[in-house]
């Protein structure tokens, strides 16, 4: 199964959350690695996933 390409406002949401301290920093790291942050970092920064 393919993953869905990484939503860039939805992974702001979860960093925001955290940041208002409406989410704990173990949630955050979680919803960023399952929203595809590694994914969308390694597009922004011109390199091949490993």
């Amino acid at each position: 199964m393919e993953m869905p390409a990484p939503d860039a406002n939805k992974l702001l949401d979860f960093w925001m959350e955290w940041e208002k301290g409406d989410t704990t920093p173990g949630t955050v790291l979680k919803n960023l690695k399952n929203g595809g942050m590694k994914e969308l970092l390694h597009e922004l920064a011109g390199r091949e996933l490993s």
